[in-house]
């Protein structure tokens, strides 16, 4: 576990901002990581909310210098072997069953799996997992939340994702157990739907600036 818990934060700390895509058009898919990396946001992850994520994951792994794509909502090892087989780099849940657990113990590739309450975490540290998501963040409780798990978890390091946006997103990176956050407002659909890559490079360069 410890190649791989290294393995996700060297990931994880390219970056305060990791976006969180869904992609409608596997065709947007290199443009956008291109802009996305280009603003200073290398690791991507693309959730497995459409029919074009794989095609998505598979294209960006094999066109995007210096990206490092993930896939997201895996939700089971199904999910889990396809998007390695497509070039993922990391594989995110928003939540985590035994299935899961075991794909991942199987693989050499990195789970950041999703927990919301002190319990689930407590779990996962038993499983050996040091780095988890915390999702859904603001619905779950958000920084003020997570700050109170720093004492009585500490050790444990958090991703949070979930309405996190620019306003909100300094809240969560001041906090000593955070490592970045997860958000989707870096790449906004109306900008990807006109092609706007120079709107999102500007995004994510907003976003990597944020705590340098």
């Amino acid at each position: 576990m410890g190649d791989k818990t290294e393995k996700l934060l060297s990931i994880l700390k390219l970056q305060p901002v990791v976006p969180v895509l869904i992609v409608d058009d596997a065709k947007s898919a290199v443009p956008l990581a291109r802009a996305l990396v280009a603003g200073g946001l290398k690791a991507i992850e693309i959730t497995m909310r459409t029919p074009a994520a794989l095609e998505a994951v598979r294209a960006v792994a094999a066109e995007v210098e210096g990206a490092e794509v993930g896939a997201g909502t895996i939700l089971n090892a199904a999910h889990w072997q396809a998007a390695v087989e497509a070039g993922s780099n990391f594989i995110v849940s928003p939540g985590t069953t035994q299935e899961l657990l075991d794909a991942a113990a199987d693989s050499d590739v990195p789970l950041l799996p999703g927990a919301a309450t002190a319990s689930e975490v407590m779990a996962l540290r038993e499983e050996g997992y040091q780095v988890l998501k915390f999702f859904p963040a603001e619905q779950a409780g958000g920084a003020a939340y997570l700050k109170a798990l720093s004492s009585p978890l500490a050790g444990t390091l958090f991703c949070p994702t979930g309405s996190i946006s620019l306003k909100n997103a300094r809240d969560y990176l001041s906090l000593p157990n955070v490592v970045c956050v997860g958000g989707s407002w870096v790449a906004p659909k109306e900008l990807v739907a006109a092609g706007d890559w120079a709107g999102i490079t500007k995004l994510a360069a907003e976003a990597a600036a944020l705590k340098a």
